[in-house]
Protein backbone atom coordinates (compact mmCIF):
# COMPACT_ATOMS: atom_id res chain seq x y z
CA UNK A 1 0.00 0.00 0.00
CA UNK A 2 1.01 3.17 -0.91
CA UNK A 3 0.82 6.39 1.38
CA UNK A 4 1.78 9.88 1.09
CA UNK A 5 2.69 12.24 4.11
CA UNK A 6 2.54 16.15 4.29
CA UNK A 7 4.44 17.12 7.35
CA UNK A 8 6.39 19.97 8.73
CA UNK A 9 9.50 20.18 10.77
CA UNK A 10 9.29 21.33 14.11
CA UNK A 11 11.83 24.06 16.09
CA UNK A 12 12.56 20.57 18.94
CA UNK A 13 13.29 18.62 15.51
CA UNK A 14 10.16 16.68 15.57
CA UNK A 15 7.50 16.51 12.85
CA UNK A 16 3.90 17.56 12.53
CA UNK A 17 1.86 15.98 10.27
CA UNK A 18 -0.55 17.83 8.26
CA UNK A 19 -1.82 15.64 5.81
CA UNK A 20 -2.51 11.94 4.68
CA UNK A 21 -3.15 10.66 1.60
CA UNK A 22 -3.53 6.35 0.71
CA UNK A 23 -5.20 4.01 -1.22
CA UNK A 24 -7.01 2.35 1.85
CA UNK A 25 -8.86 3.81 4.76
CA UNK A 26 -6.56 1.74 7.17
CA UNK A 27 -3.96 3.76 7.83
CA UNK A 28 -0.53 3.04 10.48
CA UNK A 29 1.61 6.12 10.58
CA UNK A 30 5.56 5.57 11.23
CA UNK A 31 7.86 7.07 13.77
CA UNK A 32 9.57 8.83 11.74
CA UNK A 33 9.70 10.93 8.62
CA UNK A 34 12.80 12.43 7.30
CA UNK A 35 14.45 15.67 7.22
CA UNK A 36 15.51 18.10 4.57
CA UNK A 37 18.74 17.20 5.05
CA UNK A 38 18.30 13.01 5.05
CA UNK A 39 17.74 12.94 8.98
CA UNK A 40 14.87 11.16 10.12
CA UNK A 41 12.40 13.28 12.35
CA UNK A 42 9.98 11.66 15.47
CA UNK A 43 6.24 12.28 14.39
CA UNK A 44 5.20 14.01 17.62
CA UNK A 45 2.25 15.87 16.34
CA UNK A 46 -1.18 16.18 14.63
CA UNK A 47 -1.99 19.54 13.08
CA UNK A 48 -5.38 20.74 13.80
CA UNK A 49 -7.74 18.95 11.32
CA UNK A 50 -5.43 16.77 10.11
CA UNK A 51 -8.08 14.16 9.29
CA UNK A 52 -11.00 16.16 8.82
CA UNK A 53 -12.86 16.31 5.50
CA UNK A 54 -11.31 19.46 4.88
CA UNK A 55 -8.73 21.47 6.33
CA UNK A 56 -9.22 24.55 8.00
CA UNK A 57 -5.80 25.33 10.00
CA UNK A 58 -3.12 25.98 7.64
CA UNK A 59 0.03 24.81 10.05
CA UNK A 60 3.14 27.45 9.93
CA UNK A 61 6.05 26.27 7.95
CA UNK A 62 6.83 24.76 4.84
CA UNK A 63 4.99 21.65 4.16
CA UNK A 64 7.52 18.67 2.78
CA UNK A 65 6.40 16.05 1.12
CA UNK A 66 7.23 11.68 1.37
CA UNK A 67 6.42 8.54 0.19
CA UNK A 68 6.03 5.57 2.18
CA UNK A 69 5.21 1.78 1.37
CA UNK A 70 5.08 0.45 5.22
CA UNK A 71 7.94 -1.34 4.70
CA UNK A 72 10.92 0.32 4.22
CA UNK A 73 12.42 3.77 5.00
CA UNK A 74 10.29 6.68 3.70
CA UNK A 75 12.29 8.36 1.11
CA UNK A 76 12.54 11.91 1.18
CA UNK A 77 10.67 14.27 -1.71
CA UNK A 78 10.84 17.55 -1.71
CA UNK A 79 8.57 20.04 -0.76
CA UNK A 80 4.66 19.14 -0.86
CA UNK A 81 3.45 19.82 -4.55
CA UNK A 82 0.14 19.04 -5.71
CA UNK A 83 -1.33 16.02 -4.26
CA UNK A 84 -0.87 12.75 -6.27
CA UNK A 85 -3.67 10.13 -7.25
CA UNK A 86 -4.30 9.05 -4.02
CA UNK A 87 -6.90 9.42 -2.38
CA UNK A 88 -7.18 12.12 1.46
CA UNK A 89 -7.22 9.39 4.12
CA UNK A 90 -9.75 11.77 5.83
CA UNK A 91 -13.14 12.61 7.05
CA UNK A 92 -15.78 9.66 5.73
CA UNK A 93 -12.98 7.84 4.25
CA UNK A 94 -10.96 7.06 7.13
CA UNK A 95 -12.15 3.55 8.65
CA UNK A 96 -8.94 2.93 11.38
CA UNK A 97 -5.76 4.50 12.51
CA UNK A 98 -3.01 3.49 14.23
CA UNK A 99 -0.88 6.27 15.71
CA UNK A 100 3.43 5.91 16.36
CA UNK A 101 4.61 5.73 19.86
CA UNK A 102 6.29 9.04 19.02
CA UNK A 103 3.14 11.11 19.15
CA UNK A 104 3.10 13.43 21.92
CA UNK A 105 0.29 15.38 20.61
CA UNK A 106 -3.02 15.88 18.54
CA UNK A 107 -4.43 19.36 17.50
CA UNK A 108 -7.75 20.55 17.89
CA UNK A 109 -10.13 18.75 15.74
CA UNK A 110 -7.85 16.86 14.42
CA UNK A 111 -10.46 13.99 13.29
CA UNK A 112 -13.59 16.14 12.76
CA UNK A 113 -16.56 14.93 10.92
CA UNK A 114 -14.48 11.54 11.11
CA UNK A 115 -17.74 9.44 10.77
CA UNK A 116 -16.25 6.37 9.55
CA UNK A 117 -13.65 6.21 12.11
CA UNK A 118 -14.33 3.25 14.60
CA UNK A 119 -10.87 1.72 15.81
CA UNK A 120 -7.78 3.74 17.17
CA UNK A 121 -4.51 1.86 18.23
CA UNK A 122 -1.48 4.32 20.09
CA UNK A 123 1.10 3.39 21.95
CA UNK A 124 2.74 4.73 25.42
CA UNK A 125 3.57 7.76 27.03
CA UNK A 126 1.81 10.71 28.02
CA UNK A 127 -0.36 12.28 24.95
CA UNK A 128 -1.91 16.12 24.74
CA UNK A 129 -5.18 16.55 23.01
CA UNK A 130 -6.71 20.07 21.80
CA UNK A 131 -10.89 20.65 21.56
CA UNK A 132 -13.32 18.91 19.49
CA UNK A 133 -10.41 16.09 18.60
CA UNK A 134 -12.88 13.85 18.13
CA UNK A 135 -15.95 15.81 17.28
CA UNK A 136 -18.75 13.86 15.23
CA UNK A 137 -17.22 10.76 15.39
CA UNK A 138 -19.75 8.67 16.20
CA UNK A 139 -18.34 5.44 14.62
CA UNK A 140 -15.19 5.02 17.26
CA UNK A 141 -15.84 2.89 19.65
CA UNK A 142 -12.60 0.94 20.22
CA UNK A 143 -9.19 1.96 21.47
CA UNK A 144 -6.34 -0.09 21.67
CA UNK A 145 -3.62 0.61 23.86
CA UNK A 146 -0.11 -1.04 22.98
CA UNK A 147 1.57 -1.06 26.81
CA UNK A 148 0.66 -2.38 30.21
CA UNK A 149 -2.38 -1.32 31.78
CA UNK A 150 -0.78 0.18 34.59
CA UNK A 151 1.77 2.41 31.93
CA UNK A 152 2.06 6.29 31.76
CA UNK A 153 -0.89 6.10 28.15
CA UNK A 154 -2.47 8.67 26.67
CA UNK A 155 -5.72 7.22 27.55
CA UNK A 156 -7.20 9.69 29.59
CA UNK A 157 -6.93 12.43 27.35
CA UNK A 158 -8.50 10.29 24.81
CA UNK A 159 -11.49 8.94 26.86
CA UNK A 160 -12.10 12.41 28.50
CA UNK A 161 -12.73 14.05 24.84
CA UNK A 162 -15.36 10.82 23.66
CA UNK A 163 -18.66 10.77 25.87
CA UNK A 164 -19.91 8.08 24.38
CA UNK A 165 -19.61 4.16 24.90
CA UNK A 166 -15.98 3.44 24.57
CA UNK A 167 -13.87 0.45 24.86
CA UNK A 168 -10.28 0.23 25.93
CA UNK A 169 -8.02 -2.76 25.25
CA UNK A 170 -4.60 -3.22 26.71
CA UNK A 171 -2.06 -4.71 24.28
CA UNK A 172 1.63 -4.86 25.64
CA UNK A 173 2.97 -6.99 22.67
CA UNK A 174 1.23 -4.69 20.42
CA UNK A 175 -2.05 -5.46 17.98
CA UNK A 176 -1.45 -8.73 17.07
CA UNK A 177 -0.63 -9.71 20.47
CA UNK A 178 -2.90 -10.85 23.36
CA UNK A 179 -5.07 -8.68 25.35
CA UNK A 180 -3.88 -7.69 29.07
CA UNK A 181 -7.22 -5.99 30.11
CA UNK A 182 -9.72 -4.35 28.76
CA UNK A 183 -11.64 -1.35 30.36
CA UNK A 184 -15.33 0.24 29.16
CA UNK A 185 -16.33 3.81 29.50
CA UNK A 186 -20.39 3.82 29.53
CA UNK A 187 -21.80 6.93 27.93
CA UNK A 188 -22.77 10.03 30.07
CA UNK A 189 -24.16 13.13 29.17
CA UNK A 190 -23.55 16.76 30.41
CA UNK A 191 -26.06 19.48 31.01
CA UNK A 192 -25.31 23.31 32.01
CA UNK A 193 -28.25 24.96 33.64
CA UNK A 194 -27.54 28.86 34.16
CA UNK A 195 -29.07 29.74 37.72
CA UNK A 196 -30.73 33.03 38.35
CA UNK A 197 -27.50 34.51 39.84
CA UNK A 198 -25.61 33.98 35.97
CA UNK A 199 -24.23 30.58 37.92
CA UNK A 200 -23.67 27.64 35.67
CA UNK A 201 -24.35 24.51 37.22
CA UNK A 202 -23.23 21.07 35.73
CA UNK A 203 -24.70 18.21 36.32
CA UNK A 204 -23.60 14.49 34.75
CA UNK A 205 -26.16 11.63 34.06
CA UNK A 206 -24.83 8.47 34.13
CA UNK A 207 -21.50 7.02 35.51
CA UNK A 208 -19.45 7.14 32.40
CA UNK A 209 -17.92 10.56 33.29
CA UNK A 210 -16.94 9.22 36.61
CA UNK A 211 -14.99 6.50 35.22
CA UNK A 212 -13.13 8.64 32.54
CA UNK A 213 -11.49 10.06 35.99
CA UNK A 214 -9.66 6.92 37.51
CA UNK A 215 -6.12 8.21 36.01
CA UNK A 216 -3.57 9.08 37.86
CA UNK A 217 -0.97 10.88 36.19
CA UNK A 218 -1.54 9.49 33.23
CA UNK A 219 -2.05 5.74 34.49
CA UNK A 220 -4.91 3.83 34.85
CA UNK A 221 -6.40 2.86 38.90
CA UNK A 222 -8.02 -0.17 38.42
CA UNK A 223 -9.13 -0.02 42.26
CA UNK A 224 -10.98 3.36 41.55
CA UNK A 225 -12.69 2.06 38.58
CA UNK A 226 -13.81 -0.73 40.22
CA UNK A 227 -15.17 1.24 43.14
CA UNK A 228 -17.32 2.99 40.77
CA UNK A 229 -19.93 -0.27 40.15
CA UNK A 230 -20.58 -0.43 43.86
CA UNK A 231 -22.13 3.17 43.94
CA UNK A 232 -25.11 2.60 41.69
CA UNK A 233 -25.31 2.31 37.57
CA UNK A 234 -29.27 2.81 36.96
CA UNK A 235 -28.99 5.37 34.44
CA UNK A 236 -26.48 3.48 32.33
CA UNK A 237 -27.72 1.14 30.11
CA UNK A 238 -27.81 -2.73 31.86
CA UNK A 239 -26.83 -4.38 28.78
CA UNK A 240 -23.43 -1.87 28.15
CA UNK A 241 -22.85 -2.45 31.94
CA UNK A 242 -23.07 -6.43 31.68
CA UNK A 243 -20.38 -6.16 29.23
CA UNK A 244 -18.45 -4.25 30.93
CA UNK A 245 -18.66 -6.99 33.80
CA UNK A 246 -17.99 -9.37 31.33
CA UNK A 247 -14.59 -7.86 30.03
CA UNK A 248 -13.37 -7.18 33.92
CA UNK A 249 -14.01 -10.66 34.55
CA UNK A 250 -12.80 -12.20 31.51
CA UNK A 251 -9.73 -9.95 31.97
CA UNK A 252 -9.34 -9.60 35.74
CA UNK A 253 -6.01 -7.09 35.47
CA UNK A 254 -5.78 -6.53 39.47
CA UNK A 255 -9.38 -7.45 39.94
CA UNK A 256 -10.09 -8.18 44.15
CA UNK A 257 -12.34 -10.71 45.14
CA UNK A 258 -14.76 -8.12 46.01
CA UNK A 259 -15.24 -6.00 42.96
CA UNK A 260 -15.17 -9.46 40.85
CA UNK A 261 -18.56 -10.87 43.46
CA UNK A 262 -20.20 -7.40 42.32
CA UNK A 263 -19.55 -8.25 38.43
CA UNK A 264 -20.59 -11.92 38.85
CA UNK A 265 -23.76 -10.75 40.34
CA UNK A 266 -24.84 -8.22 37.92
CA UNK A 267 -23.76 -10.56 35.01
CA UNK A 268 -25.87 -13.71 36.32
CA UNK A 269 -28.83 -10.83 36.01
CA UNK A 270 -28.53 -9.47 32.88
CA UNK A 271 -27.14 -12.98 31.08
CA UNK A 272 -29.37 -13.59 28.73
CA UNK A 273 -29.47 -10.02 27.75
CA UNK A 274 -25.24 -9.47 27.28
CA UNK A 275 -25.76 -13.23 24.94
CA UNK A 276 -28.30 -11.74 23.24
CA UNK A 277 -25.82 -8.67 22.62
CA UNK A 278 -22.74 -10.72 21.55
CA UNK A 279 -24.79 -13.13 19.27
CA UNK A 280 -26.12 -9.98 17.09
CA UNK A 281 -22.20 -9.09 17.42
CA UNK A 282 -21.17 -12.82 16.42
CA UNK A 283 -18.41 -12.05 19.06
CA UNK A 284 -18.68 -15.87 19.95
CA UNK A 285 -15.12 -16.01 21.41
CA UNK A 286 -16.93 -13.44 24.02
CA UNK A 287 -19.93 -15.85 23.96
CA UNK A 288 -17.43 -18.49 25.31
CA UNK A 289 -15.88 -16.08 27.62
CA UNK A 290 -19.17 -15.81 29.20
CA UNK A 291 -20.00 -19.29 29.43
CA UNK A 292 -17.23 -20.50 31.16
CA UNK A 293 -17.79 -17.98 33.80
CA UNK A 294 -20.71 -20.24 34.83
CA UNK A 295 -23.09 -17.26 35.68
CA UNK A 296 -26.24 -17.98 33.47
CA UNK A 297 -29.07 -19.99 35.02
CA UNK A 298 -31.53 -22.04 32.87
CA UNK A 299 -33.82 -19.56 31.93
CA UNK A 300 -30.70 -17.59 30.52
CA UNK A 301 -29.24 -20.48 28.80
CA UNK A 302 -32.56 -21.01 27.07
CA UNK A 303 -33.50 -17.49 26.30
CA UNK A 304 -29.60 -17.47 24.51
CA UNK A 305 -30.13 -20.28 22.71
CA UNK A 306 -33.45 -18.90 20.95
CA UNK A 307 -31.93 -15.63 20.09
CA UNK A 308 -28.95 -17.92 18.49
CA UNK A 309 -31.30 -19.80 16.54
CA UNK A 310 -33.81 -16.89 15.77
CA UNK A 311 -30.27 -14.93 14.34
CA UNK A 312 -29.60 -18.54 12.77
CA UNK A 313 -26.10 -18.76 14.13
CA UNK A 314 -25.60 -22.37 14.51
CA UNK A 315 -22.25 -22.03 15.85
CA UNK A 316 -23.39 -19.94 18.95
CA UNK A 317 -26.54 -22.57 19.13
CA UNK A 318 -23.85 -25.09 19.71
CA UNK A 319 -22.19 -23.36 22.07
CA UNK A 320 -25.19 -22.71 23.81
CA UNK A 321 -26.51 -25.99 23.40
CA UNK A 322 -23.29 -27.77 24.75
CA UNK A 323 -23.37 -25.32 27.94
CA UNK A 324 -27.36 -26.14 28.88
CA UNK A 325 -25.97 -30.03 28.53
CA UNK A 326 -23.30 -29.06 31.53
CA UNK A 327 -25.84 -27.18 33.56
CA UNK A 328 -28.18 -30.04 33.89
CA UNK A 329 -28.03 -31.83 36.88
CA UNK A 330 -26.47 -34.78 37.10
CA UNK A 331 -28.87 -38.01 37.09
CA UNK A 332 -28.24 -40.58 39.63
CA UNK A 333 -27.00 -44.03 38.47
CA UNK A 334 -28.99 -46.58 39.13
CA UNK A 335 -27.69 -49.79 41.19
CA UNK A 336 -28.58 -52.90 40.08
CA UNK A 337 -28.68 -56.35 42.37
CA UNK A 338 -29.98 -60.15 41.70
CA UNK A 339 -33.18 -59.72 43.59
CA UNK A 340 -34.01 -57.18 40.46
CA UNK A 341 -34.24 -60.25 38.32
Amino acid sequence: MRYTFDYTVQPDGTAALARAYGEEPILTLPEALPGPEGQLLPLARLGGYCFAGTVRDRMPGQLLRCGWDGEVRPVYAGPAAESEDLHPVAGNFLEEITLPASLREVGSCAFYNCRALRRMTVGDGPLAVGSDVFLNCFALTEVRVCAQPDAVTGLFAIVNNISSNLRAAFLPDGPEGDTAAVFRYPEYWEDIEETPAHILLHTFSGQGYHYRQCFRDGRLRCEEYDAIFAQGHGGDDPTYMALLCLDRLRYPWQLGEEAAGRYRVFLAQQGAAVAAALIRAQDREALGALLALNVLDGPALAAASAAAQQAGDAQSAALLADAEYRARPARPKRRYTFDDF
